[in-house]
Order: C-alpha cells, then sequence, then structure tokens
C-alpha cells in the first residue's frame, strides 16, 4: 500500500475514533447528572486568526431549555469572524429541525471560537432557573479560546458581575467583557442566533439520549417541556432525575387546607 493510502487510512481512523469518543462523551454525560458543563472550541485557520487580530471580538450568548420540566438548561456563546458563509442562519426557534442540524456543524467550523455551558436540574432547583441561566452563560463564555471584549445576550437582562467574574477569572486574563442585552437579539444579531443553534441542537440530543435513559416520559419528542404528554407521564410515572422538582406541575400539588365552616 502506497504512502497515500495509508495517510487517507489513518485519517479515515482518526475520523471514526473521534466520533466515537464524542458519541461516548455525551453518553457519560447524560450519565452524570451533575457534569456542569461542556467545553468546546474550533480551531481557527490563520487566515481566520489573522482577521480576528483586525476586530474587536464579539461572542453572542443564548440559552435553551430554560422553560422546561425536565433537563439541563444549556448556554452557548460563539465568536464569528468578520466575514463567514452560513446561509439560513437565524432564530433556533424560527429553524426547523432540519435547518438547525445541519448549520449547527458549520458554524462550529467557522466559528472563531464556541463554548458550552450546562446546569442540570439539582443545580437549577438549587438556585432557581434564572440563576442557573447566568450561570450556564458564564460557563459558555468560559470555555472560549479567545477572550471577547465584547458580549451579545439575548433578552432583557446581562449577566450579574459576580458570577462572570467567577467562570471569567478560570479562563481569561483580560479584563471582564463589556455586555449588552438584545431583546429578540436571536432574530436579529448573527452570533446570538448561531449560539442559540448551537445551545438548541445540543440539547435536543441530550434529551434524545435521556429518553433512553428514563423512558416513558417522551423526552425525545417534547424534549422537557411542558405538554399535556408530559404531564400524563408525571401522574403516572413520578418525576425521574432529570426532572425540575421546584417547577409547578412536576409534583402533585398538596390540596389547600378548608376552613372549617358554621354554616
Amino acid at each position: 500500500m502506497g504512502k497515500k493510502s495509508l495517510s487517507r487510512a489513518a485519517r479515515s481512523q482518526n475520523q471514526l475514533a473521534h466520533n466515537q469518543l464524542s458519541l461516548a462523551s455525551l453518553v457519560q454525560l447524560v450519565a452524570a447528572p451533575c457534569a456542569p458543563c461542556v467545553a468546546c472550541a474550533s480551531l481557527p485557520t490563520e487566515a481566520s486568526l489573522a482577521a480576528s487580530a483586525q476586530q474587536i471580538l464579539v461572542a453572542g450568548i443564548d440559552e435553551a431549555g430554560r422553560g422546561c420540566l425536565a433537563g439541563p438548561v444549556v448556554a452557548a456563546a460563539v465568536i464569528l469572524p468578520q466575514s463567514y458563509e452560513l446561509p439560513g442562519l437565524n432564530d433556533s426557534k424560527a429553524c426547523s429541525a432540519k435547518t438547525r442540524e445541519k448549520l449547527a456543524p458549520l458554524i462550529r467550523q467557522c466559528a472563531l471560537a464556541w463554548g458550552l455551558g450546562v446546569v442540570w436540574p439539582a443545580r437549577i432547583d438549587s438556585i432557581n432557573i434564572l440563576q442557573a441561566t447566568f450561570e450556564a452563560m458564564s460557563r459558555a463564555v468560559r470555555c472560549l479560546k479567545h477572550a471577547p471584549a465584547q458580549l451579545l445576550i439575548d433578552g432583557n437582562k446581562t449577566l450579574p458581575r459576580e458570577v462572570l467574574t467567577l467562570h471569567w477569572g478560570k479562563a481569561h486574563s483580560t479584563a471582564l467583557p463589556a455586555q449588552r442585552s438584545i431583546i429578540g437579539g436571536d432574530a436579529s444579531e448573527p452570533a446570538i442566533s448561531a449560539a442559540s443553534i448551537l445551545a438548541k441542537t445540543y440539547r435536543d440530543t441530550l434529551m434524545t439520549h435521556m429518553e433512553k435513559r428514563w423512558p416513558g416520559y417522551g423526552f425525545g419528542m417534547h424534549k422537557g417541556y411542558g405538554t399535556e404528554d408530559h404531564y400524563q407521564a408525571l401522574r403516572r410515572l413520578g418525576p425521574c432525575p432529570q426532572h425540575r422538582l421546584t417547577f409547578r406541575g412536576v409534583l402533585p400539588e398538596k390540596p389547600v387546607a378548608q376552613q372549617a365552616s358554621l354554616l
């Protein structure tokens, strides 16, 4: 066998090993409800790094799963280069599942950096969903290989300084980035749109795996949201370890004691 054939075979084996490792890591993550986050970043080309040196790095941030009854809240942070080709990039909620699955690897490939932060139900119940969302977003920013100068966050809130500082200092030595919240930013800011898609596709994959681990709830279909089928499953099976026990409807509501009447 020639050197070229050996080289192609080696690349194929490396790619297969990488795919198997990625899947194994995902399954392991689902099996460990306390796993805090996933560090992910692309490997930019020399050309993209040279271009990034001439631009102020801006990271778009969004979350998925904040309103669900089960599963983690997942946040993504994405730094896009000055020029890119991502046809159809839009808010993940406005894209079909097929479009999101097509765009996600393209986003990871062209981004200067991207990261994911995951906060699981036990932590959500402990600190509340808003604080858990801030924590997931801060974890995602911590995972970025390049320190952004500004954060664009979907919604009407920025990250609390104390939460961001806790995670920022573990990976970056520069000053905290400026922040700007943008209502509807997932549809108007490309970096936020990209983050929205990465967070959504990653979380959907997690919930599909959870369907196999905790069958009967329909996680693969509704992804943990409060559908009628999900509420019926809760009444039939009770909550599993991936349910958020502080969310209304997960546990049976206690009957309100009626006051006695003389009439």
